[in-house]
Parts: C-alpha cells; sequence; structure tokens
C-alpha cells in the first residue's frame, strides 16, 4: 500500500492496531466511513490468515456491501443480540473521547450498535482530534415527515442554548436531499463550538421529529489515533496516551 496519501496511511495504521484487538469467537460490530472501510479489510484478511470464527454486525449497508465482498459473514443486530467489541470511526473526538459521528450518514444504526456494545473503540488520523468539539458540523437525523416544522424547533433550541444564528443544512448527495438506510433526512448544524454537549444532546433528542443526533457521549473507551508514519498512538477515556507503536 505505497501508494497512499499520508492521511491513507493514518488511517490504515489505526485500522490494523483495532484489528489486533479483536480475538476468535468475538461478535463484532463494524462501523461506518472511511477509516471503517480500512478496518473491514484488515479484518478480513486476518480472518482468512488465521480462520477466525466471528459474527459480524454493520452499521450500514455500505460496510455491509463491502464486508461481504471481503468473504466476511454479515448478521443483522437482532441475530446477534449483543456485541463484545465495535470498531468505528469518528469525525472529531476530544480529550475525554466524546465523539461527533454522522460524517458518513450512519449515525444512527452507528449509536444502536455502539450502545450494544461491551466496548467501542474508535480509529482515526490525528485531524479528528480536537480539543472541543463543533467545528465538525454535527447531523440530527430527522424523519421526512414536517422536517422544515422539525427544523424550526431545532433552531428554537440552539437560540436557549447560546447557539443563535447557527446554520441548519439539509443534506445533499447528488442534488437531491440525503436519505439514510432507514429513510430519514440529516440536517446539519454548523454549530463552531459546543460547550455543554449532553445538554445539546437531551435537548435535541426531545424534540419531535427529530430520531438522533451525532454527539456520541461517554460511549467510546479508547481511541486509536493514526500518524502519517504509519505509527499510532492510543488515548484512553481520560485522555491519556497509553501506549506508542
Amino acid at each position: 500500500m505505497t501508494d497512499l496519501s499520508p492521511e491513507d496511511i493514518a488511517k490504515n495504521a489505526a485500522a490494523e492496531a483495532a484489528v489486533a484487538l479483536v480475538e476468535d469467537g468475538m461478535r463484532l460490530g463494524l462501523g461506518t466511513g472511511s477509516t471503517a472501510a480500512f478496518m473491514v479489510r484488515r479484518l478480513a484478511e486476518r480472518v482468512q490468515a488465521e480462520g477466525l470464527a466471528l459474527r459480524c454486525a454493520a452499521t450500514s449497508q455500505q460496510t455491509a456491501d463491502l464486508a461481504e465482498a471481503q468473504g466476511l459473514r454479515i448478521e443483522t443486530l437482532d441475530e446477534i443480540a449483543w456485541l463484545d467489541l465495535t470498531l468505528d470511526g469518528a469525525d472529531e473526538i476530544d480529550p475525554d473521547l466524546n465523539l461527533i459521528k454522522g460524517g458518513g450518514g450512519a449515525l444512527l444504526r452507528e449509536k444502536i450498535v455502539a450502545r450494544a456494545s461491551d466496548r467501542m473503540v474508535v480509529m482515526a488520523d490525528g485531524s479528528k482530534v480536537v480539543e472541543t468539539l463543533g467545528a465538525f458540523h454535527l447531523p440530527v437525523e430527522v424523519i421526512g415527515f414536517g422536517w422544515q416544522s422539525t427544523k424550526a424547533l431545532i433552531q428554537r433550541t440552539l437560540d436557549r442554548q447560546e447557539l443563535e444564528h447557527r446554520p441548519i443544512l439539509l443534506r445533499q448527495r447528488d442534488d437531491q436531499p440525503f436519505i439514510t438506510d432507514e429513510g430519514n433526512l440529516i440536517l446539519d448544524l454548523a454549530l463552531e463550538e459546543i460547550h455543554d454537549a449532553a445538554r445539546l444532546a437531551a435537548a435535541l433528542n426531545a424534540i419531535p421529529g427529530v430520531v438522533e443526533n451525532g454527539l456520541f457521549l461517554k460511549m467510546c473507551g479508547l481511541a486509536i489515533i493514526g500518524r502519517p508514519d504509519g505509527s499510532v498512538v492510543e488515548l484512553t477515556a481520560e485522555g491519556s496516551a497509553e501506549a506508542e507503536a
């Protein structure tokens, strides 16, 4: 993989380190996004080389298709019931390992899978590590019925949280509204900074029409951050560097 960009080298390094945590017989949640795609490929290589017996649930149809193309067997979360480990990417990671996720449009399934896991490990390159969440647009999944009214209620909620005049953008793909795997829309909130993520998450999820938001709080116990030289650093939920490889 000598043709990889420095960013992709970092993502691949993080993915390899995450896949090294997988043990025979595990029930796994497979995340969505560019780093998760590296993870799926590295996981398939381990399965083929070592004959690992794994049960895997995917957080999106995109990931399921990639995994099956790589020879991995995908089951539904209902079939597996509970997971030992979920490996996923992130769009932002703060010092307490709170996350913004959903850039790939799979935040609802990602959050369901992460909550149904004993452990969530996030893989990312260094650009995703931030001091304060919010520079990346916060995705909010909403149902299509009355979404303009839901957007107005979200704006009122932001105003009450001292986040006035922040743009709320309907996510588009190919000049059409982006539709999630669950048939919903995504509103992207350009917040700049989020100073009380727990309060904001609770307020957003209390709005009728909101299905879920992209704040993943106190869910991740380990973040593996890849570097352009192929090394990684592991961050715990307390924000300390645990190990380098």
